[in-house]
């Protein structure tokens, strides 16, 4: 049986039984970012801590992936497997956007404003091991 990790390390929390995306905090201006980084992308301080961001938020925008996406994606679907997706940006509790698969993909199932939270989903898999990532899921 393969072993189960994430898609790249430091983006979220695993193993986690209420996983949490990893971001960070610009500690002169407080603004929160998206994956975590080494600077503030909007004062220039490299004064940054690193921040567990909030499970659940709403859905600020959102539109379906309906083709194979070009590289460098590295699902391992081909134009004949390929299944689309929801893709969103998610306002986390006002404290930062990021931009998110969604487990729905149906356009009458998505609105903006609904509640969603975070949860890690299958995204590929080879003999050495099945590498789960993020979505977010209507509460």
């Amino acid at each position: 049986m393969p072993v189960v990790k994430p898609f790249a390390e430091d983006v979220f929390t695993w193993p986690a039984d209420q996983p949490q995306l990893i971001g960070c905090r610009c500690t002169q201006c407080e603004a929160v970012f998206f994956p975590e980084q080494s600077g503030c992308g909007q004062c220039g301080s490299v004064a940054i801590e690193r921040r567990l961001l909030p499970r659940t938020g709403t859905i600020w925008s959102w539109t379906t992936q309906e083709f194979l996406p070009k590289e460098p994606y590295a699902g391992g679907e081909t134009e004949e497997t390929f299944k689309g997706f929801g893709v969103g940006v998610i306002d986390l509790e006002g404290e930062v956007r990021v931009e998110a698969r969604l487990t729905e993909s149906e356009p009458e199932k998505l609105n903006i404003g609904d509640k969603v939270e975070l949860v890690i989903i299958p995204f590929r898999s080879d003999e050495d091991a099945e590498l789960v990532t993020f979505a977010f899921k209507p509460v």
